[in-house]
Order: C-alpha cells, then structure tokens, then sequence
C-alpha cells in the first residue's frame, strides 16, 4: 500500500534521489516507489515547461534538486546550440514545477543538498542578495520547508519567516566512513579548519573524534577581485605543532581547490604526515585545472584522501581517482524526510557526536587520553 508521501526529482538529482527512495521503502516497509513522474520540455527557442504525469493532490510533497549538477541531464538544445543549464536555469525549473503542482499538495518541503545561491548570502556593496530573495520567493510560492545541507552561512535561515529551514550535516556519514576504511593513531590526530568562516564545523569534527583543533586566517587583498573574489595574500596558522601528526582539513565546499591544497601544502612543510581532506561539496569550478591539480598534490603525497559527498554531482572522472572517496548521504536524507512526513522530531538525527564515540570505541579508535579524561 502507497503512502501520501511522494518525491519529485530534478532529472539533476535522479540518480540519489533513486537511492533516497530505495532507503526509504525501506524504512517504511513498503514496496511501492514514492516517485512522482515528471516531464520537463525545452521549446525550441531555449525556453522551459514542466508537466507533472503523476498526481500530487493531497499529497505530502519532497522535491529534490541539485542546482549544481552539470552533467549530460543538464543540457538541452536551442536553435540547433547545445547549452548546459546553470544554477539560474536549474532553480528556474524548481519554480515551474512548484507552478505545475498548482497548490494541489497537502505541504511541499524543497530539498536543495547545495543551497542556491549560498555564496551570495550577505552585501558588503551595493550587490545583491541572491540567497535571501531566492528563499523568500520560494517561500511565497507556498514552499512548507527547504532542507539543505551545509549551508554557507547558516544565518541565511532569518530570510525566511513562515517558512521551516533545516541545515543537515553529513558529519556522521563521513566520520563513519573515514574510521572505518582509514589507518591512523586516535592519540595523534588534528583537525584543521581553512579559514576562520570554517572553524564551527572543525570545532565539530574535533569534538565528535575528541581530538585538538587548529585553524588558518586567511589575509586578503581587498583592493583587487581575480576570479570573482578577493585574492588570499597569506595564510596563517593559529594552533599546536603539527609535526609528525595526522590532520583532517575540513571545509564545507571546494570551489577551485586551490586554497584546500595551499593550506595542504603548508602543513607538509611543517612537517604533518598523512592528511586527508574533507568537504561536503566537490565543485571542481576549474573543471580539469582542478582536477590536475588535486592529481599533483596526490603525486607528491600533499594529502592522503578527499572525503566527500554524493548530494551534488560529481563527474565519473573525479570518482575513478585514486584520492577520492564518496560518502553516500541517502539513507541519511531518508530518515529525516521520513521524520518530517510523520511529524516527528529530527533534532537525533543533526547531531552524531555520541554515535560517533561509541563507534571509535568499538573499533579501538578512540584517544587514550580522552578516555582517560572521561575516567577521571
């Protein structure tokens, strides 16, 4: 028997939204997919039109799209010119389909894993402020509830006012991963946050894994823009000696790349020995550049591993690489949709500090000395 629950993918996020989907017949014992069929047409002078297949009346309503996806189900043809959708185009289509559900739906909640507009999430000029209205137009578009994953800048959740923002970290899913699969000595281990706007989540990190923290300040040059952004002039780090110690460099996404490699590459000369790196987006906006340069850092063993998510999508290329390792965050996704149909609270799920403990224990993982501390 079919619940009122139904999800709506994106052609940009089919193939997690799929896996979402498996995991939660799963933990509702039900057989019957909850994917509402959906048609999405490009006119032949490059505009758009969608067209829901599948009814929605009365049903509890999850539409999940990637508006980072830049793979072969992002493009389409205008005037004979093959063009590939942009963010812009992507959360476009969001707006068609909340238009073709024509308020039909008992509640609609908008899953967006990589936040539109996130980047551009506060002024420092006369710019604007993409997030915020992004948010808001959702939100008088009738949208419940936009979950998202490691926003750029949390804070962001005050645009919205009669409209629910859940930020979901996918901590768990690769610290789990990373203690399972990875050799390294729990009473030698740090974490390193990039830059100062990173600092909450390696606070996190070194919290879950009972280790010590440090961070880098980032000095820029504010009199030039190369790239869209200030460029760093010099980083400094503020923390213990990293020599001879594992180091996890964590960051919510990796644009170019370049920066995460930096701060790599200056551990190494300080003498830190395995370090892997971690993010919950991989962009890759240099396309190969990055790529090759991630290679290169490989090559000379500036790092280990890159830890990462497979909520954005991720170009086959990158997933063959020695260096790489995906962390599936489907099953997690599915319990908190789940939670949120059957009105439950997902405040357990936000948190996995203390699952996080047990499991380094049990594996033999966990510091001796914050064993010792905790004996005390």
């Amino acid at each position: 028997m079919s619940s009122n629950l139904k999800l709506i993918l994106m052609p940009n996020i089919t193939k997690f939204g799929t896996l979402v989907d498996e995991k939660l017949k799963l933990i509702r014992g039900e057989e019957d997919s909850h994917i509402v069929k959906l048609k999405l047409d490009r006119f032949s002078n490059g505009e758009g039109k969608a067209t829901l297949i599948d009814s929605i009346r009365g049903k509890d309503v999850f539409l999940l799209s990637d508006v980072g996806h830049y793979g072969e189900e992002s493009k389409y043809v205008s005037r004979g010119i093959e063009y590939l959708k942009s963010p812009d185009d992507h959360f476009q289509d969001i707006k068609r389909v909340i238009s073709a559900m024509n308020g039909k739906e008992n509640s609609l909640h908008v899953v967006m894993p990589l936040l539109y507009e996130s980047r551009q999430d506060k002024r420092k000029s006369c710019e604007s402020l993409d997030c915020s209205e992004a948010l808001r137009e959702l939100e008088r578009r009738g949208v419940d509830g936009v979950i998202t994953f490691d926003v750029h800048n949390p804070a962001i959740e005050n645009a919205l006012q009669n409209c629910s923002f859940d930020n979901l970290y996918p901590t768990y899913s690769i610290l789990s991963k990373f203690i399972e699969e990875e050799v390294y000595d729990p009473d030698n281990l740090m974490i390193v946050a990039p830059d100062t706007g990173a600092m909450d989540r390696a606070i996190y990190y070194a919290d879950a894994l009972g280790v010590d923290v440090g961070v880098f300040y980032k000095r820029r040059d504010f009199s030039k823009v190369v790239n869209g952004k200030n460029p760093i002039v010099e980083h400094k780090f503020l923390g213990s000696d990293v020599y001879g110690k594992d180091l996890i460099i964590a960051d919510d996404m990796i644009a170019s790349g370049s920066s995460i490699l930096e701060v790599a590459t200056d551990m190494k000369k300080r003498g830190a020995n395995t370090i892997y790196l971690v993010s919950t987006f991989p962009l890759f906006t240099e396309g190969e550049k990055s790529i090759k340069a991630f290679d290169r850092a490989h090559q000379q063993g500036i790092f280990h591993k890159l830890y990462t998510t497979n909520v954005t999508y991720v170009p086959e290329e990158i997933q063959n690489k020695e260096w790489f390792k995906e962390v599936d965050c489907s099953k997690y996704l599915a319990k908190i949709i789940n939670a949120i149909y059957e009105r439950d609270s997902i405040r357990t799920f936000l948190d996995g500090r203390t699952k996080i403990s047990e499991k380094m224990k049990t594996l033999g993982k966990y510091p001796t000395k914050k064993i010792e501390n905790e004996n005390k």
